[in-house]
C-alpha cells in the first residue's frame, strides 16, 4: 500500500475530569485524509501508548504534554494547542526534537474582550453588591455608593495583542482614557488606533483606575503582577485578569484585596483553579468567573474548526501555520 493511501493519525487529547466536547468537527474536516480518535485521559502518562502513533496531536488545556512524552513523539509531525495560551506543552523540548508546537491564537478574541469589559463594569457599577442587596430583600441606591462614572477614568491594559487591542477598542467606545504597556508592540502602535502608550509597567499601574491583563504565561510573565505591583497601584483601582491564572500572584492577591490595596478584581483565571476560588468569596469587591471569557457556542466551533485545518495543512500541504516554537526547531526528516 502506497503512503498516500495510508490514513494519518491524529489524536485530540482531552480530560477525562474535564471533558469538552466530541470529535465531530475534527472528522468532518479530516476524514479524507486522517484517522481521528478523542482520547480522555486523566494523566499525560496515559497517552504512553498512543505517543509513537500520533502524526498530529490536538491538545486541549488541562493536560501536560512535558518532555516525558515528547521524547516518546517519534513521528509526530505538529501538536496543536487547542486553544490560545500553550504553557501546558514544553515548546522547548518540543522544538528540540523537531517538533513545530502551533496555537489557535484568534478564535475567541472577541469573547475575552467582551468579557474583560463586562468584569470592567461590573466594578465599576458596583453591580455585585447592588443585586445582592436585592435579592436580600431591601431596595437601597445607596449601597453601590462607590460606584463612579465610566467615561474619562482610566484603562490600563497590559499586553496589547489580538485581545488586548479588542478590549481598547470597545473601551474607546465607551469614553474610556486608554492606554497601554507592550515592551514588545512597534513604535507607532499607539497611533494606529489611537490611544497612549506607557513606557513602563510601573508607569501604566500607577495611573490606571483599571488594570486588565492580557499576556501570554511564560517566564517572564508568571507573578508579573505580586506585591510591589499591587502596592504601585491606586487604591481605588481594580485589576482584571481574563489571561492567565499565575500572572497575578494569588497570594499577593489575597493580600492586596484584604489590606485594601487596590478597591477590587475581576478574575477568569486564577493562579490555582479551581480550589483559589473559595477564599475570594468572601470579599464583595472581587468577582470570580469559571475560565468561561473564552466561550460562546460560537467560539468554541471556531476553535476546533480551526485546530483541525492547522492539521489538515501540515498533513497534507506541509504548511505549519501560528506555530510559537518556531525558533527552537531542530530540523528533522519526518518533519520538513
Amino acid at each position: 500500500m502506497s503512503r498516500q493511501a495510508v490514513k494519518f493519525q491524529v489524536f485530540i487529547v482531552d480530560s477525562a475530569d474535564v471533558p469538552h466536547g466530541d470529535d465531530t468537527i475534527e472528522r468532518e474536516i479530516l476524514q479524507d485524509c486522517a484517522e481521528v480518535q478523542l482520547l480522555r485521559l486523566h494523566s499525560e502518562e496515559e497517552f504512553d501508548s498512543y505517543a509513537g502513533r500520533a502524526d498530529i496531536i490536538i491538545l486541549w488545556h488541562h493536560l501536560q504534554v512535558t518532555a516525558r512524552t515528547v521524547n516518546k513523539l517519534t513521528k509526530t509531525r505538529l501538536i496543536i494547542r487547542n486553544g490560545v495560551g500553550y504553557d501546558n506543552v514544553d515548546i522547548e523540548a518540543a522544538g528540540a526534537a523537531g517538533i513545530p508546537v502551533a496555537n489557535v491564537p484568534d478564535y475567541g478574541t472577541e469573547e475575552v474582550a467582551d468579557h474583560a469589559i463586562v468584569l470592567t463594569l461590573v466594578l465599576v457599577r458596583q453591580l455585585k453588591p447592588l443585586i445582592s442587596d436585592v435579592a436580600s430583600g431591601n431596595w437601597e441606591w445607596r449601597t453601590g455608593l462607590n460606584c463612579w462614572r465610566i467615561r474619562g477614568r482610566i484603562l490600563g491594559i497590559v499586553g496589547c495583542g489580538r485581545i488586548g487591542t479588542a478590549m481598547a477598542l470597545r473601551a474607546k467606545a465607551l469614553g474610556l482614557d486608554v492606554r497601554f504597556y507592550d515592551p514588545y508592540l512597534a513604535s507607532g502602535y499607539e497611533k494606529a488606533i489611537g490611544i497612549q502608550r506607557s513606557s513602563t509597567l510601573e508607569e501604566l499601574l500607577s495611573n490606571s483606575d483599571v488594570v486588565s491583563i492580557h499576556v501570554p504565561l511564560n517566564e517572564e510573565t508568571r507573578h508579573m503582577i505580586g506585591v510591589r505591583e499591587f502596592k504601585l497601584m491606586k487604591e481605588s483601582a481594580y485589576l482584571i485578569n481574563t489571561a492567565r491564572g499565575p500572572v497575578v500572584s494569588y497570594d499577593a492577591l489575597l493580600e492586596a484585596l484584604s489590606q485594601g490595596w487596590i478597591a477590587g478584581a475581576g478574575l477568569d483565571v486564577l493562579e490555582d483553579e479551581p480550589f483559589g476560588a473559595s477564599a475570594l468569596q468572601s470579599f464583595p469587591n472581587c468577582i470570580v468567573t469559571p475560565h468561561s471569557a473564552f466561550y460562546s457556542r460560537e467560539s468554541l466551533i471556531e476553535m476546533r474548526q480551526k485546530s483541525a485545518l492547522l492539521a489538515r495543512d501540515a498533513l497534507l500541504h506541509g504548511r505549519y501555520n501560528n506555530v510559537v516554537n518556531r525558533g527552537s526547531i531542530k530540523v528533522r526528516e519526518t518533519v520538513l
